[in-house]
């Protein structure tokens, strides 16, 4: 917020939910938002190059902490994945995938526990007066992941099936060859087609989203006085504990569902 002006929940909301974005070209209708690209691409390469690091250096014998933790993740990693994918060799692509995913969006999601007045303040001395630091609370990135997925569910499904096959299914199934029901066969599908990458995307923005609010309303109520910072203290405290739970929950649900699809892909109807 601008110094000497005067206190607005209104302007401090929209203030901290405004984007840093960069219009591309000259018709304005194309933008990047690059605090989001900045912020995901930065703490997406320090939690995969930190796990890099640690599997670097693994040893044989007994493991430190550090060596423990990451051999537990990647164990219940291929865990989940071992019992939803049979399709092959889980180890070669879907298992690696299922941990990017979950670890890059279990960090982008950590990233609302920050507080965000202190998050921006050395931004906002360097003359960026807009800067969203979760990327999971903006919808571009949530839609990017999903859609990733959903490109490399077609990509599954038609080598497995073949391009041929992959046609025949999206006209065939569910009612049957028939020519009829080719157009009602196809209209099936392309609301499943639709309706996966728009949930995948809208239920992890939703969820982190509203957490994004909900710490933006605490932090007004602190701004209230001495007893306003005391209730913000507590129920900041309290909600950012049960945050927790959202966070990795939602990362998890985000991987699982990316391995069920790309199972779905191999599945023969």
């Amino acid at each position: 917020m601008a110094a000497g002006k005067e206190f607005n929940a209104t302007d401090y909301i929209q203030h901290h939910l405004t984007f840093l974005t960069k219009p591309v070209g000259e018709g304005g209708f194309w933008s990047l938002n690059v605090d989001t690209l900045i912020t995901s691409a930065l703490i997406g390469a320090l939690a995969m190059g930190a796990i890099w690091w640690v599997v670097r250096g693994a040893t044989s014998g007994v493991p430190g902490r550090r060596q423990a933790f990451v051999e537990l993740l990647i164990e219940f990693i291929d865990e989940q994945v071992k019992g939803i994918f049979h399709h092959g060799d889980r180890n070669k692509f879907v298992a690696p995938a299922a941990l990017t995913v979950f670890v890059w969006v279990l960090v982008m999601n950590a990233m609302d526990f920050l507080p965000i007045d202190i998050v921006v303040a050395p931004l906002e001395w360097m003359g960026l007066h807009a800067w969203r630091p979760v990327p999971t609370a903006d919808v571009n990135t949530t839609f990017a992941l999903a859609l990733s997925v959903w490109l490399l569910m077609i990509w599954f499904s038609i080598a497995a099936k073949g391009l041929g096959g992959w046609l025949h299914e999206l006209y065939c199934a569910p009612f049957g060859k028939n020519p009829l029901l080719w157009i009602p066969n196809l209209l099936l599908n392309f609301i499943e087609y639709v309706s996966k990458p728009l949930s995948h995307a809208l239920r992890l923005f939703g969820n982190m989203y509203a957490g994004e609010i909900i710490f933006l309303l605490l932090w007004l109520l602190a701004a209230t006085g001495v007893f306003g910072s005391l209730v913000a203290v507590v129920f900041g405290l309290g909600w950012a504990i049960f945050h927790i739970l959202i966070v990795a929950l939602q990362a998890y649900i985000f991987m699982m569902l990316t391995v069920v699809y790309l199972a779905m892909a191999h599945e023969h109807h």
